[in-house]
């Protein structure tokens, strides 16, 4: 297997920063510095009517640092946010740095239960949140005593103290109060677990920095780039982005959220160059009645990455929009970037020869390693045999929070244990064809079967559930439950979804709910055998992942 990667950056990356060599991105506080320093004047964040350069922004980044530490928060303390997206979010992801706290940005689909359990988990000790979850907070507030401070982005209520009034009244710092190391703790990201409870993935500055400086590699990000935050920033999807596109000083463009319409007034409002969706989100916008009334000759690339894309959908799209697309593969674990696709590697038009790299995520980014390989042996396939990705380098990493047993399992022989299983080409470029864990990607959302099936089985009348994926035309997989009840039992469909829904979060819960008399199939060491359930929904698919 090797040792773990160097600290120091490949020779391919430091060539690309000769005006400045590697050693000045260390840490995350240099990114910032460096935009700063080379474009204080140009436009840093536009969002709605307000809008920032460089210098204002960074301003702004070091008054709220010092609001922070004036309300007694000291460095190492960790914090979170748990909002839309915004110039504000942007914002959070610099100050960790400079007030020294670690922040965990939280998924705003969870069930307060859900949110509940992170907050605690994680240590969090101040939240930073937006007026429209004031309701949700009012639910899981009695279960976080560890909170100490909840700052609303817009306004103040009861006892939730005003996001702009700590940066207006506080002083900037004129540096990062905390003597970072670039193996610490930066961002703690939670991902679903298996096990049913979210497991936090520690990224350190490192992991951060090095995929920031990957990313502009790798996207050729420059400085007369716009790029639209439009996949939730919460998500490693989009939150890579804050720190590459920083990094080559361009312009960070904001929405609140996904619609097809406010997306492409966006596009056309503020001449956007490069973003990332996930294929839901390209569906839609393909669909989409009016797009032909708006101006989208500015976008030059549209990555898309979270889940696996249809060719048939990703033809339709490039049909609309032209031949700007490119997958992206990784995981939050990974930063996220393993794996990219150049344009100039494509052909959308010709033979089935011709086009096969359309279905490809991609071949490995400067300074990361992917390998595909046997899951028995840990040999590396041949071309064209599935086998489990792992990957190596500076963006892996450091491990999962108060999860050593996990963290080991995943990090085994100095790499990142994926669970997605591919085929590599003689290229080295990656197709993803499944899924050794059980996991749904619906929208761009990473479902744990065993999660769903731990709220069917609250149910009294259930006697056996399994949940698995099926093929969904919006959602790319939807969530299927297969029920045996108990017997004598009742029960209906709404029923278990409705039941469901007070458990887990609404995205999370079954679209449909299968009853059946027969046990499920199951094997000889008792383990169902969820094959078997996904065979007649699979039949014809080209792979199993959609």
């Amino acid at each position: 297997m090797g040792a773990p990667a160097a600290r120091r950056w490949p020779a391919v990356i430091e060539s690309a920063f000769e005006t400045c060599p590697p050693e000045c991105f260390v840490l995350l506080r240099d990114v910032l510095a460096h935009a700063v320093k080379l474009y204080p004047n140009r436009p840093a964040l536009a969002d709605g009517d307000r809008s920032f350069t460089y210098r204002e922004a960074s301003e702004r980044v070091h008054r709220l640092a010092a609001g922070l530490l004036k309300l007694g928060l000291k460095p190492g303390d960790n914090i979170a946010i748990l909002a839309h997206n915004s110039h504000r979010y942007w914002e959070t992801y610099f100050v960790a740095d400079i007030a020294g706290m670690p922040l965990a940005p939280l998924n705003t689909r969870l069930a307060a239960h859900e949110l509940e359990f992170i907050l605690n988990d994680g240590d969090v000790k101040a939240l930073i949140l937006g007026l429209e979850f004031l309701p949700a907070y009012s639910q899981f507030r009695p279960g976080t005593p560890g909170i100490e401070h909840v700052i609303l982005l817009a306004g103040e209520s009861g006892e939730c103290l005003d996001y702009e009034q700590l940066i207006e009244e506080n002083a900037p710092l004129d540096h990062s109060v905390r003597e970072w190391d670039e193996d610490d703790m930066l961002n703690l990201c939670y991902t679903g677990g298996t096990t049913g409870l979210p497991k936090g993935v520690m990224l350190t500055q490192r992991n951060i920095v090095s995929n920031a400086q990957h990313a502009m590699l790798i996207f050729n990000f420059t400085e007369h780039d716009t790029w639209l935050h439009v996949a939730p920033m919460f998500h490693l999807a989009d939150a890579w982005a804050c720190y590459a596109i920083t990094l080559a000083g361009g312009l960070h463009a904001f929405i609140p959220g996904f619609a097809p319409q406010a997306t492409l007034e966006a596009i056309q409002r503020w001449h956007v160059t490069k973003t990332i969706l996930v294929p839901t989100m390209i569906n839609m916008l393909v669909n989409f009645p009016g797009i032909a009334d708006y101006d989208t000759s500015s976008i030059e690339k549209i990555a898309y990455g979270a889940s696996p894309m249809p060719v048939e959908r990703l033809l339709a799209a490039v049909k609309t929009f032209g031949p700007r697309f490119v997958q992206a593969y990784g995981m939050t674990e990974t930063a996220p970037l393993a794996t990219a696709m150049l344009a100039h590697w494509l052909t959308f038009d010709g033979s089935a020869e011709d086009t096969r790299r359309v279905a490809s995520c991609g071949r490995q980014v400067p300074g990361v390693e992917v390998r595909v390989v046997d899951q028995v042996t840990g040999e590396d396939v041949k071309p064209g045999q599935p086998g489990e990705i792992i990957i190596r380098g500076p963006n892996v990493m450091k491990g999962y929070w108060k999860r050593e047993k996990e963290t080991a399992e995943a990090l085994r022989g100095g790499y990142m244990h994926t669970g997605d299983v591919a085929v590599i080409d003689q290229d080295n470029f990656v197709y993803i064809v499944d899924r050794a864990k059980d996991m749904i990607i619906s929208g761009g959302e990473n479902i744990y079967t065993t999660e769903v099936e731990n709220a069917l089985y609250e149910h009294p009348a259930v006697l056996e559930a399994a949940v698995i994926g099926i093929p969904d035309e919006q959602w790319g997989e939807a969530v299927l439950a297969v029920v045996v009840l108990r017997e004598g039992a009742k029960a209906t469909e709404q029923e278990m979804v409705d039941h469901c829904r007070t458990l887990i979060a609404g995205y999370k819960c079954p679209k449909r709910v299968i009853f059946q008399e027969s046990p499920l199939p199951k094997t000889g060491a008792g383990k169902i055998q969820k094959t078997e359930l996904r065979k007649p929904f699979w039949a014809g698919e080209s792979r199993n992942v959609h």
